[in-house]
């Protein structure tokens, strides 16, 4: 079986990142599987580079107890605040606000999570944001 073939059969876990008291976590959603993985940081990036650690260590483990080891692929998804923390310092609230059509005032609660958007207001800033960055990846310069 080639590679591709491989990849396409796993299973897709959803990986949460989210901000905590200290930082940042990322845990896997609830596919049933015989293991679970954590991640932590103090930036999203050290947060996913320890999740990408755990699971190799996890499956070091069951290979080292001769046990089967179910390889997954996983997906990261963002709650509003990790997504502003980790991007605000690259765009301003205004930028952000002109991608997304939020208020500068509400991206700033969810920044600091003094409030929880929508799943309406999460789908438009998914939106927002994946046009923006579809409309840059077919920008050329001369």
């Amino acid at each position: 079986m080639k590679y591709t073939e491989l990849i396409k059969n796993m299973k897709t876990v959803k990986v949460y990142i989210e901000k905590s008291q200290y930082g940042f976590s990322a845990y896997m959603d609830d596919t049933p599987l015989d293991y679970s993985c954590l991640g932590e940081g103090k930036t999203v990036v050290e947060t996913i580079n320890d999740f990408k650690k755990a699971y190799d260590e996890m499956r070091a483990h069951y290979a080292e107890k001769n046990k089967p080891f179910e390889e997954i692929n996983y997906e990261f998804y963002y709650d509003a605040a990790s997504f502003l923390q980790e991007y605000a310092p690259s765009f301003s609230l205004a930028g952000l606000e002109r991608i997304t059509g939020v208020s500068q005032a509400m991206l700033g609660h969810y920044l600091h999570g003094r409030r929880k958007p929508s799943k309406k207001t999460i789908e438009k800033i998914e939106k927002g944001v994946n046009d923006f960055a579809r409309e840059l990846s077919a920008l050329h310069f001369a």
